[in-house]
Protein backbone atom coordinates (compact mmCIF):
# COMPACT_ATOMS: atom_id res chain seq x y z
CA UNK A 1 0.00 0.00 0.00
CA UNK A 2 2.84 2.29 0.67
CA UNK A 3 4.72 1.68 -2.50
CA UNK A 4 1.39 2.24 -4.59
CA UNK A 5 0.98 5.40 -2.81
CA UNK A 6 4.77 6.74 -3.56
CA UNK A 7 4.17 5.42 -7.25
CA UNK A 8 1.09 7.79 -7.14
CA UNK A 9 2.44 10.67 -5.50
CA UNK A 10 5.50 10.66 -8.14
CA UNK A 11 3.29 10.74 -10.70
CA UNK A 12 1.62 13.54 -8.80
CA UNK A 13 4.82 15.10 -8.64
CA UNK A 14 5.63 14.98 -12.42
CA UNK A 15 1.92 15.82 -13.57
CA UNK A 16 2.42 18.93 -11.12
CA UNK A 17 6.08 19.80 -12.61
CA UNK A 18 4.34 19.21 -16.08
CA UNK A 19 1.80 21.71 -15.47
CA UNK A 20 4.42 24.52 -13.75
CA UNK A 21 6.68 24.02 -16.91
CA UNK A 22 3.63 24.55 -19.26
CA UNK A 23 2.67 27.45 -17.15
CA UNK A 24 6.07 28.86 -16.92
CA UNK A 25 6.85 27.87 -20.69
CA UNK A 26 3.53 29.95 -21.54
CA UNK A 27 4.64 32.69 -19.24
CA UNK A 28 8.11 33.47 -20.86
CA UNK A 29 6.55 34.06 -24.28
CA UNK A 30 6.54 37.67 -23.22
CA UNK A 31 6.22 38.83 -26.62
CA UNK A 32 7.18 37.75 -29.90
CA UNK A 33 10.52 39.05 -31.55
CA UNK A 34 10.56 38.81 -35.75
CA UNK A 35 13.53 40.41 -37.06
CA UNK A 36 12.67 42.25 -40.66
CA UNK A 37 15.67 41.54 -42.50
CA UNK A 38 16.44 43.43 -45.73
CA UNK A 39 19.04 46.43 -47.69
CA UNK A 40 17.13 48.87 -45.40
CA UNK A 41 18.59 52.27 -47.25
CA UNK A 42 17.33 50.72 -50.27
CA UNK A 43 13.89 50.60 -51.39
CA UNK A 44 13.35 47.02 -51.07
CA UNK A 45 14.40 47.47 -47.31
CA UNK A 46 12.11 50.30 -46.79
CA UNK A 47 9.18 47.92 -48.60
CA UNK A 48 10.01 45.12 -45.97
CA UNK A 49 9.72 47.06 -42.86
CA UNK A 50 6.75 48.93 -43.65
CA UNK A 51 4.71 46.35 -44.30
CA UNK A 52 6.34 44.20 -41.27
CA UNK A 53 4.79 47.74 -39.21
CA UNK A 54 1.90 47.55 -40.64
CA UNK A 55 0.78 44.08 -39.87
CA UNK A 56 2.59 44.79 -36.04
CA UNK A 57 0.67 47.74 -35.18
CA UNK A 58 -2.80 45.83 -36.29
CA UNK A 59 -1.87 43.08 -34.69
CA UNK A 60 -1.27 44.64 -31.44
CA UNK A 61 -3.73 47.21 -31.39
CA UNK A 62 -5.73 44.09 -31.52
CA UNK A 63 -3.87 42.78 -28.23
CA UNK A 64 -1.59 40.97 -30.28
CA UNK A 65 -0.96 37.10 -30.46
CA UNK A 66 -3.08 34.04 -28.75
CA UNK A 67 -0.25 31.62 -27.36
CA UNK A 68 -2.33 28.96 -25.69
CA UNK A 69 -4.87 31.53 -23.91
CA UNK A 70 -2.46 34.16 -23.26
CA UNK A 71 -1.36 37.54 -25.67
CA UNK A 72 2.00 37.84 -26.46
CA UNK A 73 2.93 41.26 -28.92
CA UNK A 74 4.92 41.57 -31.58
CA UNK A 75 7.96 43.11 -31.49
CA UNK A 76 9.85 43.87 -34.37
CA UNK A 77 13.93 44.13 -34.83
CA UNK A 78 15.17 45.96 -37.87
CA UNK A 79 18.17 44.46 -39.51
CA UNK A 80 19.77 46.27 -42.18
CA UNK A 81 21.76 43.41 -44.03
CA UNK A 82 23.21 45.48 -46.46
CA UNK A 83 22.68 41.92 -49.09
CA UNK A 84 22.88 44.67 -52.36
CA UNK A 85 26.27 45.21 -51.97
CA UNK A 86 27.81 42.74 -49.73
CA UNK A 87 26.73 38.87 -49.03
CA UNK A 88 29.05 38.92 -45.93
CA UNK A 89 27.64 41.80 -44.47
CA UNK A 90 24.18 40.12 -44.95
CA UNK A 91 25.77 36.68 -43.02
CA UNK A 92 27.07 38.57 -40.14
CA UNK A 93 23.55 40.91 -39.76
CA UNK A 94 21.25 37.69 -39.58
CA UNK A 95 23.44 35.61 -37.40
CA UNK A 96 24.21 38.27 -34.96
CA UNK A 97 20.17 38.79 -33.69
CA UNK A 98 20.04 34.90 -34.36
CA UNK A 99 19.46 34.42 -30.23
CA UNK A 100 17.47 36.87 -29.86
CA UNK A 101 15.07 36.42 -32.56
CA UNK A 102 12.13 34.08 -33.24
CA UNK A 103 11.76 34.69 -36.44
CA UNK A 104 12.80 36.21 -39.48
CA UNK A 105 11.04 37.99 -42.49
CA UNK A 106 12.69 39.30 -45.82
CA UNK A 107 15.66 39.76 -47.23
CA UNK A 108 15.89 40.30 -51.09
CA UNK A 109 19.06 39.85 -52.85
CA UNK A 110 18.83 36.04 -53.99
CA UNK A 111 22.58 35.72 -53.95
CA UNK A 112 22.50 36.71 -50.14
CA UNK A 113 19.67 34.94 -48.96
CA UNK A 114 21.57 31.56 -50.27
CA UNK A 115 23.93 32.37 -47.40
CA UNK A 116 21.49 33.79 -45.56
CA UNK A 117 19.05 31.16 -45.49
CA UNK A 118 22.25 28.29 -43.90
CA UNK A 119 22.99 30.32 -41.18
CA UNK A 120 19.13 31.38 -40.36
CA UNK A 121 18.72 27.27 -40.83
CA UNK A 122 21.92 26.48 -38.59
CA UNK A 123 19.96 28.20 -35.39
CA UNK A 124 16.95 26.29 -36.88
CA UNK A 125 14.53 29.64 -37.13
CA UNK A 126 11.92 30.25 -39.06
CA UNK A 127 12.50 32.77 -42.54
CA UNK A 128 9.20 34.15 -44.36
CA UNK A 129 11.51 34.79 -47.90
CA UNK A 130 9.78 38.15 -48.98
CA UNK A 131 11.79 39.52 -52.10
CA UNK A 132 14.19 36.73 -53.16
CA UNK A 133 12.46 34.50 -55.74
CA UNK A 134 15.41 31.75 -57.01
CA UNK A 135 13.57 28.23 -56.63
CA UNK A 136 17.10 27.07 -55.72
CA UNK A 137 16.49 28.09 -52.32
CA UNK A 138 12.60 25.97 -52.48
CA UNK A 139 14.71 22.98 -53.95
CA UNK A 140 16.96 22.99 -51.27
CA UNK A 141 14.43 22.27 -49.15
CA UNK A 142 13.42 18.77 -51.84
CA UNK A 143 17.02 17.87 -51.05
CA UNK A 144 17.33 18.07 -47.31
CA UNK A 145 14.12 18.97 -45.99
CA UNK A 146 14.96 18.36 -42.10
CA UNK A 147 17.75 21.32 -42.86
CA UNK A 148 15.61 24.06 -45.16
CA UNK A 149 12.02 23.04 -43.81
CA UNK A 150 12.38 26.66 -42.20
CA UNK A 151 12.13 28.83 -44.93
CA UNK A 152 9.23 29.27 -47.08
CA UNK A 153 8.77 32.02 -49.96
CA UNK A 154 5.89 34.14 -49.56
CA UNK A 155 6.64 35.35 -53.22
CA UNK A 156 6.17 33.28 -56.38
CA UNK A 157 9.29 32.09 -57.19
CA UNK A 158 11.36 33.28 -60.74
CA UNK A 159 10.09 29.81 -61.88
CA UNK A 160 6.25 31.25 -62.27
CA UNK A 161 7.30 34.95 -62.55
CA UNK A 162 8.49 33.65 -65.99
CA UNK A 163 5.33 32.54 -67.12
CA UNK A 164 3.56 35.53 -66.20
CA UNK A 165 6.16 37.53 -67.83
CA UNK A 166 5.52 34.94 -70.64
CA UNK A 167 1.47 35.99 -70.79
CA UNK A 168 1.59 39.69 -70.67
CA UNK A 169 4.05 39.49 -73.50
CA UNK A 170 1.59 37.53 -75.25
CA UNK A 171 -0.99 40.24 -74.33
CA UNK A 172 1.09 43.11 -75.54
CA UNK A 173 2.23 41.43 -78.69
CA UNK A 174 -1.17 41.12 -80.07
CA UNK A 175 -1.84 44.67 -78.99
CA UNK A 176 0.88 45.60 -81.16
CA UNK A 177 -0.13 43.45 -84.34
CA UNK A 178 -3.61 44.91 -83.68
CA UNK A 179 -3.01 48.26 -83.67
CA UNK A 180 0.39 48.78 -85.26
CA UNK A 181 -0.47 46.13 -87.87
CA UNK A 182 3.15 44.22 -87.55
CA UNK A 183 2.42 40.75 -88.09
CA UNK A 184 5.84 39.40 -86.29
CA UNK A 185 6.71 41.69 -84.01
CA UNK A 186 10.59 41.61 -82.61
CA UNK A 187 11.65 41.54 -78.84
CA UNK A 188 15.01 42.58 -77.21
CA UNK A 189 15.81 41.55 -73.96
CA UNK A 190 17.31 43.60 -71.11
CA UNK A 191 17.77 41.70 -67.87
CA UNK A 192 20.28 42.57 -64.61
CA UNK A 193 23.54 40.44 -64.73
CA UNK A 194 22.30 38.43 -61.69
CA UNK A 195 21.74 35.08 -60.85
CA UNK A 196 18.03 35.25 -60.11
CA UNK A 197 17.54 36.54 -63.74
CA UNK A 198 18.85 33.80 -65.73
CA UNK A 199 16.04 32.03 -65.86
CA UNK A 200 13.77 34.26 -66.81
CA UNK A 201 15.99 35.14 -70.05
CA UNK A 202 16.46 30.93 -70.96
CA UNK A 203 12.47 31.22 -70.87
CA UNK A 204 11.83 34.47 -72.69
CA UNK A 205 14.24 33.10 -75.64
CA UNK A 206 12.35 29.95 -75.69
CA UNK A 207 8.87 31.14 -75.67
CA UNK A 208 8.95 34.53 -78.17
CA UNK A 209 9.09 32.10 -81.18
CA UNK A 210 6.67 29.88 -79.81
CA UNK A 211 4.83 33.66 -79.50
CA UNK A 212 5.60 34.01 -83.32
CA UNK A 213 8.11 36.47 -81.85
CA UNK A 214 11.48 37.43 -83.19
CA UNK A 215 14.38 37.63 -80.69
CA UNK A 216 16.67 40.69 -82.01
CA UNK A 217 19.19 40.11 -78.95
CA UNK A 218 19.93 39.89 -74.98
CA UNK A 219 21.71 42.56 -73.06
CA UNK A 220 22.35 42.06 -69.37
CA UNK A 221 23.59 45.62 -67.84
CA UNK A 222 24.29 45.40 -63.70
CA UNK A 223 21.41 46.03 -61.82
CA UNK A 224 22.89 49.16 -60.56
CA UNK A 225 23.68 50.76 -63.90
CA UNK A 226 23.33 54.36 -63.85
CA UNK A 227 23.09 54.38 -68.26
CA UNK A 228 21.83 52.22 -70.03
CA UNK A 229 21.94 54.58 -73.31
CA UNK A 230 24.03 52.65 -75.26
CA UNK A 231 21.81 49.23 -75.08
CA UNK A 232 18.72 51.82 -75.66
CA UNK A 233 20.65 52.39 -78.99
CA UNK A 234 21.36 49.35 -79.73
CA UNK A 235 17.81 47.82 -78.97
CA UNK A 236 16.17 50.79 -81.45
CA UNK A 237 18.79 49.95 -84.30
CA UNK A 238 17.89 46.37 -83.67
CA UNK A 239 14.10 47.10 -84.42
CA UNK A 240 12.51 46.24 -81.31
CA UNK A 241 8.68 46.94 -81.37
CA UNK A 242 8.79 45.29 -77.72
CA UNK A 243 11.26 46.00 -75.16
CA UNK A 244 11.01 43.35 -72.54
CA UNK A 245 13.23 44.09 -69.19
CA UNK A 246 13.70 42.26 -65.48
CA UNK A 247 15.84 44.70 -63.01
CA UNK A 248 15.70 44.55 -59.19
CA UNK A 249 17.95 47.17 -58.54
CA UNK A 250 18.34 51.35 -59.48
CA UNK A 251 19.21 50.76 -63.28
CA UNK A 252 15.87 50.67 -63.34
CA UNK A 253 15.50 54.76 -63.33
CA UNK A 254 18.04 54.96 -65.50
CA UNK A 255 16.23 52.72 -67.98
CA UNK A 256 12.56 54.01 -67.40
CA UNK A 257 14.34 58.00 -67.54
CA UNK A 258 16.16 57.57 -70.61
CA UNK A 259 13.27 55.07 -72.21
CA UNK A 260 10.98 58.19 -71.89
CA UNK A 261 13.77 60.44 -73.01
CA UNK A 262 15.19 59.18 -76.04
CA UNK A 263 11.47 57.70 -76.60
CA UNK A 264 12.71 54.36 -77.87
CA UNK A 265 10.08 53.15 -80.47
CA UNK A 266 9.63 49.76 -78.29
CA UNK A 267 6.83 49.22 -75.59
CA UNK A 268 8.52 48.67 -71.86
CA UNK A 269 7.37 45.51 -70.77
CA UNK A 270 8.60 43.19 -67.68
CA UNK A 271 9.54 43.44 -64.33
CA UNK A 272 10.70 46.49 -62.51
CA UNK A 273 11.56 46.42 -59.06
CA UNK A 274 12.59 50.07 -58.26
CA UNK A 275 9.39 50.60 -61.15
CA UNK A 276 6.45 49.70 -58.39
CA UNK A 277 7.33 52.91 -55.91
CA UNK A 278 5.63 56.06 -56.10
CA UNK A 279 8.91 58.10 -56.10
CA UNK A 280 10.11 56.38 -59.79
CA UNK A 281 7.89 59.09 -61.23
CA UNK A 282 10.03 61.60 -59.99
CA UNK A 283 12.99 59.82 -60.46
CA UNK A 284 12.50 59.04 -64.12
CA UNK A 285 11.07 62.53 -64.61
CA UNK A 286 7.44 61.32 -65.78
CA UNK A 287 9.40 59.69 -68.29
CA UNK A 288 8.76 56.04 -67.25
CA UNK A 289 4.97 56.35 -68.00
CA UNK A 290 3.90 53.37 -69.89
CA UNK A 291 6.49 51.00 -68.38
CA UNK A 292 5.09 48.00 -66.78
CA UNK A 293 6.27 46.35 -63.89
CA UNK A 294 5.24 42.77 -62.56
CA UNK A 295 4.78 42.83 -59.13
CA UNK A 296 2.33 40.85 -55.98
CA UNK A 297 0.01 43.53 -55.69
CA UNK A 298 -2.09 46.46 -57.49
CA UNK A 299 -4.72 48.73 -57.47
CA UNK A 300 -7.28 45.93 -58.01
CA UNK A 301 -9.90 43.57 -55.78
CA UNK A 302 -7.20 40.59 -55.21
CA UNK A 303 -8.69 39.58 -52.44
CA UNK A 304 -11.16 41.34 -50.30
CA UNK A 305 -8.35 42.78 -48.49
CA UNK A 306 -6.28 44.13 -51.17
CA UNK A 307 -8.01 47.58 -51.50
CA UNK A 308 -7.86 48.60 -47.93
CA UNK A 309 -4.26 47.54 -47.23
CA UNK A 310 -3.38 48.97 -50.62
CA UNK A 311 -5.16 52.78 -49.57
CA UNK A 312 -3.85 51.98 -46.13
CA UNK A 313 -0.51 51.88 -47.24
CA UNK A 314 -0.63 54.64 -49.81
CA UNK A 315 -1.78 57.09 -46.59
CA UNK A 316 0.60 55.57 -44.36
CA UNK A 317 3.80 55.95 -46.43
CA UNK A 318 2.54 58.28 -49.37
CA UNK A 319 4.10 54.99 -51.39
CA UNK A 320 2.79 52.39 -53.05
CA UNK A 321 3.37 49.01 -51.37
CA UNK A 322 6.09 47.08 -53.32
CA UNK A 323 5.98 43.21 -53.67
CA UNK A 324 8.27 43.26 -50.74
CA UNK A 325 6.18 44.80 -48.80
CA UNK A 326 4.26 40.88 -48.77
CA UNK A 327 6.23 40.89 -45.11
CA UNK A 328 2.77 42.42 -43.63
CA UNK A 329 0.60 38.73 -45.15
CA UNK A 330 4.08 36.99 -44.17
CA UNK A 331 3.40 38.04 -40.51
CA UNK A 332 -0.30 37.51 -40.19
CA UNK A 333 0.53 33.97 -41.30
CA UNK A 334 2.84 33.55 -38.70
CA UNK A 335 0.36 34.97 -36.53
CA UNK A 336 -1.95 32.20 -37.52
CA UNK A 337 0.38 29.06 -37.02
CA UNK A 338 1.63 30.28 -33.60
CA UNK A 339 -1.80 30.20 -32.68
CA UNK A 340 -2.81 26.98 -34.22
CA UNK A 341 0.44 25.50 -32.61
CA UNK A 342 -0.17 26.85 -29.47
CA UNK A 343 3.79 27.90 -29.16
CA UNK A 344 7.00 29.56 -30.42
CA UNK A 345 8.55 25.93 -31.31
CA UNK A 346 9.59 26.32 -34.73
CA UNK A 347 9.25 22.89 -35.72
CA UNK A 348 5.65 22.79 -35.00
CA UNK A 349 4.96 26.88 -36.46
CA UNK A 350 6.63 24.96 -39.32
CA UNK A 351 4.14 22.10 -39.46
CA UNK A 352 1.26 24.57 -38.78
CA UNK A 353 2.53 27.00 -41.91
CA UNK A 354 3.03 24.46 -44.34
CA UNK A 355 -0.67 24.03 -43.66
CA UNK A 356 -1.83 27.49 -44.41
CA UNK A 357 -4.40 28.73 -46.40
CA UNK A 358 -4.85 32.52 -45.73
CA UNK A 359 -6.56 35.29 -48.09
CA UNK A 360 -4.19 37.91 -47.85
CA UNK A 361 -3.78 41.70 -49.08
CA UNK A 362 -1.03 39.91 -51.69
CA UNK A 363 -3.95 36.83 -52.87
CA UNK A 364 -4.41 33.15 -51.80
CA UNK A 365 -1.55 32.41 -49.43
CA UNK A 366 -0.89 28.50 -49.81
CA UNK A 367 2.66 26.78 -50.04
CA UNK A 368 3.44 24.09 -51.82
CA UNK A 369 4.11 20.28 -50.07
CA UNK A 370 7.36 19.07 -49.58
CA UNK A 371 6.58 16.19 -51.77
CA UNK A 372 6.07 18.55 -54.83
CA UNK A 373 8.62 20.31 -56.98
CA UNK A 374 9.28 23.55 -55.26
CA UNK A 375 8.72 22.68 -51.49
CA UNK A 376 7.15 25.50 -49.37
CA UNK A 377 6.74 28.23 -51.95
CA UNK A 378 3.75 30.45 -52.81
CA UNK A 379 1.26 28.01 -54.97
CA UNK A 380 0.91 30.08 -58.60
CA UNK A 381 -2.46 29.98 -61.23
CA UNK A 382 -5.45 30.64 -61.12
CA UNK A 383 -7.47 30.13 -57.75
CA UNK A 384 -4.18 30.39 -55.99
CA UNK A 385 -1.56 33.24 -56.11
CA UNK A 386 -1.01 34.50 -59.67
CA UNK A 387 1.03 38.18 -58.88
CA UNK A 388 -0.09 41.54 -61.52
CA UNK A 389 1.42 43.81 -63.81
CA UNK A 390 0.98 47.64 -63.10
CA UNK A 391 1.57 50.13 -65.94
CA UNK A 392 2.18 53.85 -65.16
CA UNK A 393 -0.46 55.92 -66.50
CA UNK A 394 0.03 59.33 -64.41
CA UNK A 395 2.24 60.33 -61.37
CA UNK A 396 0.16 58.89 -58.92
CA UNK A 397 -2.01 56.29 -61.49
CA UNK A 398 -0.70 52.94 -61.54
CA UNK A 399 -3.47 50.07 -63.48
CA UNK A 400 -3.71 46.49 -63.28
CA UNK A 401 -2.68 45.13 -66.97
CA UNK A 402 -2.26 41.99 -66.32
CA UNK A 403 -4.31 39.37 -65.64
CA UNK A 404 -7.39 40.46 -67.67
CA UNK A 405 -8.88 37.01 -68.61
CA UNK A 406 -5.70 35.20 -68.51
CA UNK A 407 -7.14 31.77 -67.53
CA UNK A 408 -10.11 33.14 -66.71
CA UNK A 409 -9.00 35.70 -64.20
CA UNK A 410 -9.61 39.24 -64.28
CA UNK A 411 -9.30 40.76 -60.99
CA UNK A 412 -12.38 44.13 -60.44
CA UNK A 413 -10.17 47.25 -61.38
CA UNK A 414 -7.70 45.53 -63.89
CA UNK A 415 -7.82 46.88 -67.77
CA UNK A 416 -6.49 46.69 -70.82
CA UNK A 417 -2.73 47.10 -71.30
CA UNK A 418 -1.98 50.58 -73.27
CA UNK A 419 1.03 51.58 -75.44
CA UNK A 420 3.16 54.47 -75.29
CA UNK A 421 1.53 56.75 -78.09
CA UNK A 422 4.96 57.36 -79.66
CA UNK A 423 5.71 53.73 -79.94
CA UNK A 424 2.61 53.54 -82.13
CA UNK A 425 3.01 56.72 -84.44
CA UNK A 426 6.68 55.42 -85.11
CA UNK A 427 5.98 51.90 -86.64
CA UNK A 428 3.17 52.90 -88.24
CA UNK A 429 5.60 54.94 -89.97
CA UNK A 430 8.75 52.91 -90.50
CA UNK A 431 6.89 49.82 -90.86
Amino acid sequence: MMRKGIILGMVSLCLFSSWVSEGLAQKAVKEVRIAVAGPMKAIPGENHWRGATMAQDEINKAGGITIKGAKAPIKLVKIDTNELASVSDAVVAVERVAEDVDFYVGTQRSESTFAMQDVIMKYKKILMGCGAVHPELLLRIAKDYNKYKYYFMCTISSAFQGPVLVAHLEDVAKIVRDEIGIAKPKVAILVDKLQWADPIVKLIETKAPELGLDVVGVWRPSAMASDVSAELAAIKGAGAQILFKATSGTMGIALGKQWGELQIPAALIGGDAIGLVKSYWEATGGYGKYNTSMTGIGPAKLTEKTMPFWNGFLKRFNDFPGYESVTYDAIYILKGAIERAGTISSDEVVAEIEKTDYQGAYGRMAFYPKDQQFPHGLMFGPGYNTWVVNQWRGPEELKVVWPVGWKGVKYEGAEKYKLPPWVVDYWKKNK
